[in-house]
Parts: structure tokens; sequence; C-alpha cells
């Protein structure tokens, strides 16, 4: 259709003349011959485009021609109106301009061609090689799940809907699986319970001990973080289902070395660290404050336990660090560019086994645009109290007060009906999102709902300063607000700081209005190194002087 030497024009179509005319027959049968010698020096000057030739002897092979006289019409039949109009007089303005005109649109349709041409192109490999991106990245996400995971998952009746997914943290490490050491036996080093509304914008991740004791069928009473070493992640599915009480929908795991790259791959995340972190067997040392951590020492916050040794239950810390760190990776996600995103989808491939597929990923993450993190993203812990059976440390599940939170999750409300934030570690144990109250810093929020909370409240007043009358006094400020108090010595006196000592997540305000009560002192929640009768234990120390 582009071969125009193949069909001629109604312009350059030679017009018909008598040669009784003047001569003109001769005239046109030259200017054909011309038009011929045009035509193939054209056709051999794009053949030989940017050759010496093509702007040498061509050119002047036209121009000879022209000087020739081969363009002229004889005189001698002068030519007006439409027909000077149409003459291929190479002296007429207007034909002249009809010419030049053609040339230009000819060359635009070639321009418009070449250019349509090369954006196919580029557009059938950009789908080819996305195509087998999207395959690859496919491939390396299910790469390690198996039939007996899917048929633990339960199929959602639409992608709007709410649904479970259970979010596992394993011990593999390229560190860990060099040493040789554990063999090929891993544990969940951590399991979050997520549930996500894609329609209201909300998500609520409860941490599970990893302690937390379970029955499981054909294994008895173990902790729960043997179920992924007896089943898989299938194992853990059908624990966490059964001790949650919902259908789990989805699964994703990603090991120590995944976690990493992942915070890499976004530049870091911003976390407001609540305390220092010195703790080498989680990996090293982490400062307290707002910082962008990269990922070794996300991870290492992540992991830390012994860091709040001191101060109560450290696993119940780290969970709540891990759901600060998991919240900061969602912000980070949902404000980074496509060009961030492409790397962290590259990099969750490598190191992720998820059952979502690419389309899920993405489709979710559409969903979930606009979150509002600080108000939208519920957090909080397995009600659990610690208890030493048969030399070994298990997490109880409060029945009563887990039911309560499932219940609340289950109807899209936040796990606690209010924030608890530990004293002492600034951590934050719960979150409650819009609406929730605070149950934590100031003295003075919490002191005029003293009287209130204390009502019935038992508690065991023990005197670790061995300054006298000192369980009295303390006792004396309780009773006032409705506690129930009695006294005694501790186990000895050298306790520098006066403790309220909690066993239930749920009973940590309760904590804090008694230290708000007393005045000094901070609340820590019982870690299994004390035993008391009663709601709460005091132990009032040297600080109280």
């Amino acid at each position: 259709m582009f071969n125009s030497d193949k069909k001629t024009s109604r312009r350059s179509k030679p017009r018909r003349r008598d040669a009784s005319a003047g001569g003109t027959a001769d005239v046109y049968s030259q200017r054909s011959n011309r038009r011929a010698d045009v035509q193939n020096q054209r056709k051999r000057s794009s053949a030989r485009s940017f050759e010496r030739s093509a702007y040498g002897s061509g050119n002047d092979s036209y121009r000879a021609q022209a000087s020739q006289g081969y363009g002229r019409v004889s005189s001698a039949v002068p030519m007006t109106g439409e027909e000077a109009r149409f003459s291929r007089n190479a002296n007429s303005q207007e034909y002249v301009r009809i010419q030049k005109l053609k040339r230009k649109k000819s060359r635009r349709k070639k321009v418009l061609l070449i250019c349509l041409l090369v954006v196919a192109v580029l557009a059938l490999g950009g789908v080819g090689a996305a195509w087998a991106y999207y395959s690859s990245i496919e491939g390396s996400l299910h790469k390690n799940v198996d039939d007996d995971l899917m048929n633990s998952l339960a199929v959602s009746d639409s992608p709007s809907d709410p649904f479970y997914m259970l979010l596992i943290g394993s011990d593999k490490s390229e560190d860990r699986d060099d040493s040789g050491e554990f063999g090929d036996t891993y544990r969940t080093d951590s399991m979050i319970l997520v549930r996500v509304d894609p329609k209201e914008k909300k998500v609520a991740m409860i941490s599970i001990p990893r302690d937390t004791k379970v029955n499981i069928p054909g294994y008895g009473y173990q902790k729960i973080n043997a179920a992924y070493a007896f089943g898989g992640a299938a194992g853990a599915v059908d624990a966490v289902s059964n001790l949650a009480g919902v259908k789990i929908n989805h699964y994703a795991e990603v090991d120590f070395d995944g976690f990493r790259a992942v915070v890499d791959a976004l530049g870091g995340i911003d976390v407001d660290v609540p305390m220092e972190i010195n703790d080498p067997e989680a990996g090293g040392h982490v400062d307290a404050g707002l910082h962008t951590l990269s990922g070794e020492e996300a991870l290492i916050l992540a992991r830390s336990r012994h860091t709040y040794d001191d101060y109560g239950s450290g696993d119940n810390m780290r969970a709540a660090n891990q759901r600060l760190i998991l919240s900061a990776i969602v912000k980070k996600v949902m404000s980074s560019d496509i060009g961030t995103l492409t790397s962290t989808v590259s990099t969750l491939a490598n190191y992720v086994t998820t059952d979502f597929s690419v389309a899920s990923i993405v489709g979710l993450a559409q969903n979930l645009q606009g979150i509002d993190t600080d108000n939208s993203a519920y957090t909080a812990s397995v009600p659990t109290t610690s208890s030493y059976e048969d030399d070994i440390w298990w997490e109880v599940v409060d029945e009563a007060a887990w039911k309560t939170m499932m219940k609340r999750v289950d109807q899209g409300l936040s796990p606690t009906e209010e924030t608890v934030i530990d004293q002492v570690t600034g951590v934050v144990l719960s979150t409650a999102g819009d609406g929730g109250s605070e149950s934590s810093s100031s003295h003075s929020s919490k002191s005029n709902s003293s009287s209130s909370s204390l009502k019935g409240v038992q508690v065991s007043v023990k005197n670790g300063s061995g300054i006298s009358g000192c369980a009295s006094e303390a006792a004396a400020k309780l009773t006032p607000l409705g506690a129930v108090a009695e006294t005694g010595n501790a186990d000895d006196y050298n306790y520098t700081t006066t403790l309220v000592i909690y066993d239930q997540s749920s009973q940590a305000s309760t904590a804090q209005a008694i230290v708000d009560a007393l005045g000094v002192g901070k609340a820590i929640q019982n870690d299994g190194s004390y035993s008391f009768s009663g709601d709460i234990l005091v132990v009032v120390g040297h600080d109280w002087a």
C-alpha cells in the first residue's frame, strides 16, 4: 500500500495532448521519462540512505535534468483556470506548493507509521516481559504452597469481604542453615492472626505467644509454635484456626533473611522505638526514639525479648514491637512509588511464601490505599497467664477474655476497648484506634478513674524494702479506693523500685491505676517469676521513702 510507483494519482496521470498542439507530445514524453528517472532515483536514494551517493550524484542528476528543461511546458498551449492549477509546470507556484504539501503529508504518514510500529513492538515486548516477570513472581510466591496448606485455607466469598490470614515468622535463615545445628526442622518465631476488611479499610493484628498451650491432635498439649514443626504451614493454620474459632483464608510466611530484605527494599521504615534495645541474643543494639530502621535494625527490634527481662513478660513486649513494625511496613508500602513497590514485590517473591496471587496482592493494595494506620490498624495479644508446669513454662489462655476479644474482632471492632501502653517501657501492648482511650502515660489521666477501677480488686501488698510499716502505708492508700488489700513481707528487701505486678493483659489498666494511687513504682506483667494470691501483687521498694 506504500509503493506509490505502482499506482499513479490523479495529479500525476499524464494529460493526453494532440501532437499538433505544438510538439507538446514530445515534451510530455520527455516529462514521463523524467518522472521515471526521478522515481528510480528516489528508490536508489532510499536504498542507499545516509550514503554519500544519496547526497551526491543522485541530486546532481536531478538538477542536471531540471536544467535541461524537462519540467517546462511549451508556451504554445497556454493554460488557465483549473488546468493551470493542476499543471505540472515546475514554474507554477501553486504546483510547487501542492507538491511540497504532498511530500510533507507523505513524510508525516511514514513517521506516524514508524512510531506506531515502534510502540507496537515495544508494547508487545513489554507484555512479554511483564508476563515472564509475572509468572516468575507467581512461581516464587507459591514455591512452598502444597495441597495440605490449600486444603486448610477457607475460600472467601468475595475479594471485598473481610478475611483472616495467618502471618508466620519462621526461624529459617541462611546462617542457621549453614550451621546445620538444627537440621531441617523449623519453628515459628512469631505468629500473628490478621483480620483484614478491604471495604472498611481496617486491619486487626493479634499476636499469639509462641508458648501458648494448645492441644494438637496426635501430639497432645504442646506449645503452639510446635504445630509448624509437626505439620508445616497447614499444621500452623489448623492450630490457630482452632484456637481463635475462625476460618483462616490466607497464609503468608517470611523468614529472618526475608524480613531484613523487605525492609531494606522499602528504603527502611520509620519506627518510634519505645525503649533502647541492647540484646546480643537478638543481634545487637537499637537506640530509643524515632528512627528510620534498616532491615537489620528492624529485625533486632522484632526479635528482642531479653531487653525486657526486668520489666515483665519479654515475649509480650516483643510481640507488641513486631506489630509496631508491621504497621510501619504497611504505612511505608502504601506511600511508596511504583519503583519501590516493584523492588519490594520482587524481594517478597524471593523470601515470602503465600497462597496470594500477584493479582490478589495488587487488588488488596488498591483496596487498602489510603488506610489510616494510626486509627484503623488495631493490635493486641492473646490474653494469657504464665504458668510453670512439669518444668515447662506455658502461656495459658484466659478463655473468657479471649472469647470476648475475638467476638469484638469478628465484628470489625478493635480487640480491646482501650489502648494499653506499658508505663515503664513505653511499649504499646494494644491499640483501640478511633474512640479508644489510652491507659498509660500521665498520672492525671488515670487519677480520676482510680476509685471505680479499684473497686473489689484484691491486692497483695508486700514489704520489699525493709522499711518498717511501708506495706501497711501502701495498703492504706488503696483501701479507700475500693481495693481489698492484705499485707506481708516479700522474699527479700532488695527491691529498689516498687513493682505493681499483674498476670493478664486485661489487668494492665488496673495495675496502672494502683501505680497512680501510690504515686511511685511501675506496672509490669508477670512473666511467671512471681507467685501470689489475689488480682494484683504490690512489692514496695526503696523508692517509697
